[in-house]
């Protein structure tokens, strides 16, 4: 039978470090085009690094490749929804859903209060299905159309899309982390998310007060008359009706009921071909080959749609650029990036070189602030190596958890650390899921957008900052401690009573 050896703090430095090099390497040669192959192999020469160290310790190949394996078979469901994405993209672009929102979006919003207006709509919408990723790929992208009309910032529009989807999410008991973020540490759900609210809702009100300001004083395009040329051409290539937007409210109801997100993207894919037959009829004719026959042509069309999206040439490059995209062959790259990544994470994972780094860390983690700051780096750690939000959660909570009970903090400490580190840094890594999943829809490379993701960079700060300075930190009764009945444990403020900070 053969024995493993304990992975040691040099073997988890060999693939990170190659990891690092390789990941800086491709941002430097290709820049913006890093995403689009040069990441992908960074992170398939550090899986085999990982491979060669799990070898090295005893681990057989058939182990190490079963692990591959089923890393790649965790990331099946959200490869499934980012695909039918890209057909919802194509065919809300050729029913006129997107076009019609920006439509009524550069003539309703106030460019002043745009970016703040985008983060608040992201957020609503998101808590109302809990889900980020629909939230962008739908609201986010018309908001992006809305922002090229009135000459804003793209770059910060997409920063806004997703601080207020990622709050949404992040607060909506119908979101897959906020349920996930509790289980792995033993809390009751609404219990998490009451205490999340601590956190969340400050960071997300500064954010909000930052764009206020950054709209304030955003140079704005002065020009109505470009306004009213865009508004002019959407109107003249597209049926504007608000019809058009019945798609996207049969989506968001359907979210709402809590069916899963890949039949109800799916139909809501299914819906915007439908409805490009019945309102775009003249759109249509001018896009198809009529040589079969009219009714096949159209057939044609929209099949095509679903995977290879839709272009549309108006005359006017930005415009082309603005309206044209979706298709499942467009997530391809993504989906390419998504398995190397997780191939990467679960080697780390099976070998034990991401529990190296715990260890190493709690050795000088002795008060419940660096514990706090401690497992909240964990989260970031694990989503820039494990390249996955699902996983940034579990392992760390898995890791953390008798720690936390140890010292007498309640589990919701944990499950609101969890998410204040791992859910929302997720999508401003380029080649985590998230931020992979992010760029393909918004177009926006997240090294770019992540420096006006407002709030998530300031929540992770503030949950440390609390946790340093003992507020809404939850401890458990003596009485309840030496029963270790943690989760119906009675909480009391931690400035209540006397820390007990040591491991």
């Amino acid at each position: 039978m053969t024995t493993t050896k304990q992975a040691k703090f040099i073997d988890a430095m060999i693939p990170i470090t190659v990891l690092i090099c390789l990941l800086g390497a491709a941002v430097y040669l290709y820049g913006d085009n890093s995403s689009s192959g040069p990441n992908q192999i960074a992170l398939l020469f550090a899986t085999f690094a990982a491979a060669l160290v799990g070898l090295k310790n005893g681990y057989t190949w058939k182990t190490l490749e079963e692990a591959m394996i089923k890393g790649i078979t965790i990331s099946l469901g959200a490869i499934l929804i980012l695909l039918m994405v890209g057909a919802l993209i194509g065919t809300w672009l050729l029913s006129g859903t997107v076009p019609t929102l920006i439509y009524y979006g550069l003539q309703i919003i106030n460019p002043h209060w745009f970016y703040a207006a985008s983060c608040i709509i992201c957020g609503v919408v998101a808590m109302s299905i809990g889900s980020s990723w629909t939230t962008a790929a739908t609201i986010g992208v018309a908001l992006l159309g809305v922002a090229n009309g009135l000459s804003l910032d793209p770059v910060v529009t997409a920063g806004a899309v997703i601080s207020g989807a990622y709050f949404g999410d992040k607060l909506s008991p119908l979101s897959e982390t906020t349920n996930l973020a509790p289980a792995v540490a033993g809390a009751d759900l609404f219990a998490h998310i009451h205490h999340m609210l601590w956190t969340t809702v400050p960071s997300f009100v500064i954010a909000v007060i930052i764009f206020i300001f950054m709209g304030f004083n955003a140079e704005i395009s002065s020009d109505a008359t470009a306004i009213d040329a865009m508004v002019d051409l959407l109107a003249a290539n597209f049926n504007i009706n608000i019809l058009n937007l019945m798609p996207l409210v049969v989506l968001l109801v359907l979210a709402i009921r809590k069916m899963p997100a890949f039949p109800a993207i799916s139909i809501g894919a299914v819906l915007g071909a439908v409805w490009a037959l019945l309102f775009q009829s003249d759109l249509l004719a001018s896009q198809v080959d009529v040589s079969q026959g009219q009714l096949v042509g159209y057939f044609k069309l929209v099949w095509a749609t679903f995977f290879d999206g839709f272009a549309i040439s108006t005359g006017d490059a930005k415009m082309d650029d603005l309206l044209s995209g979706g298709g499942m062959s467009g997530m391809l790259n993504t989906t390419w990036l998504i398995m190397m990544a997780l191939m990467f994470g679960a080697i780390m994972e099976k070998t034990g070189l991401l529990e190296v780094f715990v260890r190493s860390i709690l050795k000088i983690a002795k008060s419940t602030g660096s514990l706090v700051a401690a497992t909240i780096s964990t989260c970031i750690g694990t989503n820039l190596v494990a390249a996955d939000q699902y996983i940034a959660i579990v392992v760390p909570g898995r890791m953390f958890k008798e720690e936390y009970k140890k010292r007498g903090l309640q589990p919701v400490n944990l499950s609101r650390t969890l998410e204040d580190g791992g859910t929302i840094t997720s999508p401003l890594i380029p080649w985590n899921t998230c931020g992979a999943y992010m760029q393909s829809v918004l177009l926006i490379n997240p090294f770019d957008y992540a420096f006006y993701a407002f709030f998530n960079l300031i929540n992770p700060v503030l949950a440390i900052i609390y946790a340093y300075l003992g507020i809404k930190i939850l401890r458990i009764e003596p009485k309840h401690l030496q029963s270790g009945d943690d989760v119906a444990a009675q909480a009391v403020p931690q400035g209540q009573k006397k820390e007990q900070d040591s491991a």
